[in-house]
């Protein structure tokens, strides 16, 4: 009798706690909340947002996207068109900084981290600039490339995005991709707390384009290595003729043509041997000085320098026209390093060859604005804030360069480093005062970047830069 009491007590005590950790459990999963949508979810609920893949993670705690958004052609009639402008996202958390990258030219089709991205630990969108294909409107009307037209285009991205991804933003962006950023800031000054704007030329007003001259009369530290560059374009000129014959068997053999663009291979040639020496500096240092040939080396080491410097085939048609909206932004509003090119007197057969119209197809060929340059210079100068300018000391682009104001505002110089400068190449106060200043506006403390901040060979080994482009 005793035993069955208690083996009913059991049996209802079992019963009472079976109940009461239902309760519990139900409790529990009540104060949890609703689970947090996933990112793809939350990006397929932004209006004109579309996810076209995922890729492959790149490493451990990284998701990677390629998606488009629909942007008007003409934000002054947001309702006459649009086109898909295409970027890609680096996700990390929402919960991180964002840096929005602004490649100037074409998306990335990889998966990379910014310097900017990994100072901060942040996620990082890259975003392919209009007109550049697929991102061009269908029938591209060219007056609506311009730097206002794709400023726009990355404040109305940012602002689609920001309620997902709601900590600091930071721009950033190398060469024409730096420019980019520069010119976001000057008409969106709002939408990022900051930007670190790479190698970016501030080309002002191109009559008074003395400082790229200046700057080849006295870059490096070695005269001799100059005057060797100098001669090769001076030996590629007198050797024309074999020079040629050697530039139309390859274009033949590549498939290469020169009638869009350039118009013969004669005037792709000549554009090929004044690039020379500006390629020779952004691309490389001053220690490649010894693989320079000697004034009286072949014609076969002639060609084959140039052609590893430059490459012939950039100056064909098939590789001009991928850069036809960059070219048509350096004609009408950016600029162009115009250089004198004494040196070769006598020797050029194309007087004016050396200008962004002369890569263009006759039918885009249009007339430089130069207000819109000098807006942008005065705002630098003068109202610009939270801006981190780096250049390369032997980087031609840099001989041109953005002055910012004083406003949290700094500029620094790699000395003797090329179009690949960056805040590690900085001497290290400057790296200091520059990581200081980035880690500031994007809200992250310098003891918790030290403890996540790591070298992710899948991600930071690739740089956009690396690729030959007109800047």
């Amino acid at each position: 009798m005793r035993q069955r009491h208690r083996r009913g007590l059991v049996a209802l005590l079992t019963t009472v706690l079976a109940v009461t950790g239902v309760g519990l459990a139900a409790t529990s999963s009540a104060n949890a909340g609703p689970k947090a949508a996933d990112i793809v979810d939350q990006l397929k609920a932004i209006p004109g947002m579309a996810v076209v893949s995922e890729g492959q993670p790149p490493v451990p705690g990284y998701r990677f996207f390629f998606l488009t958004y629909d942007q008007p052609v003409d934000h002054r009639k947001p309702n006459a068109g649009t086109f898909k402008q295409r970027f890609q996202l680096l996700h990390k958390s929402t919960d991180r900084p964002m840096v929005l990258h602004t490649t100037g030219y074409n998306m990335p089709e990889y998966a990379f981290r910014s310097e900017p991205t990994k100072i901060i630990d942040g996620n990082q969108i890259s975003t392919e600039q209009r007109f550049f294909e697929p991102s061009r409107p269908e029938p591209a009307d060219w007056s609506k490339l311009d730097i206002w037209q794709g400023a726009t285009d990355h404040h109305r991205l940012v602002a689609a995005l920001k309620p997902i991804y709601s900590a600091k933003w930071v721009s950033t962006g190398a060469s024409k991709g730096g420019m980019t950023s520069v010119y976001h800031r000057r008409f969106y000054p709002s939408d990022v707390d900051g930007v670190v704007a790479y190698v970016a030329p501030n080309d002002t007003i191109n009559p008074e384009d003395r400082r790229y001259n200046r700057f080849f009369e006295t870059v490096g530290t070695d005269p001799g290595c100059r005057a060797k560059l100098d001669e090769v374009q001076r030996q590629a000129l007198l050797r024309r003729e074999e020079m040629l014959g050697k530039l139309r068997a390859q274009a033949t053999a590549e498939g290469w043509t020169f009638d869009q663009v350039l118009g013969t291979a004669d005037r792709a040639f000549e554009m090929a041997v004044l690039d020379t020496v500006w390629a020779f500096w952004q691309y490389t240092v001053q220690d490649a000085c010894v693989t320079v040939p000697a004034a009286n080396a072949s014609t076969d080491e002639l060609y084959k320098f140039i052609d590893e410097i430059v490459s012939f085939g950039f100056y064909a048609d098939q590789g001009i026209l991928p850069y036809t909206p960059y070219y048509y932004q350096a004609a009408t509003q950016m600029g162009w390093a115009d250089l004198k090119f004494r040196h070769l007197k006598g020797l050029l057969r194309y007087p004016g060859l050396y200008q962004a119209n002369s890569s263009l197809p006759p039918d885009l060929r249009s007339r430089h604005e130069a207000w819109p340059m000098i807006d942008v210079d005065i705002w630098v100068r003068t109202r610009s804030s939270q801006m981190l300018f780096v250049y390369g000391g032997n980087d031609p682009w840099g001989a041109e360069a953005f002055e910012p104001s004083r406003q949290d505002s700094f500029s620094f110089t790699a000395a003797g480093a090329n179009h690949g400068a960056n805040i590690a190449a900085l001497a290290q106060a400057d790296k200091d005062a520059a990581t200081s200043a980035l880690l500031r506006w994007a809200g992250v403390s310098t003891q918790a970047t030290a403890r996540t901040q790591t070298f992710l060979p899948e991600l930071d080994l690739r740089d956009p830069r690396d690729q030959r482009r007109p800047l």
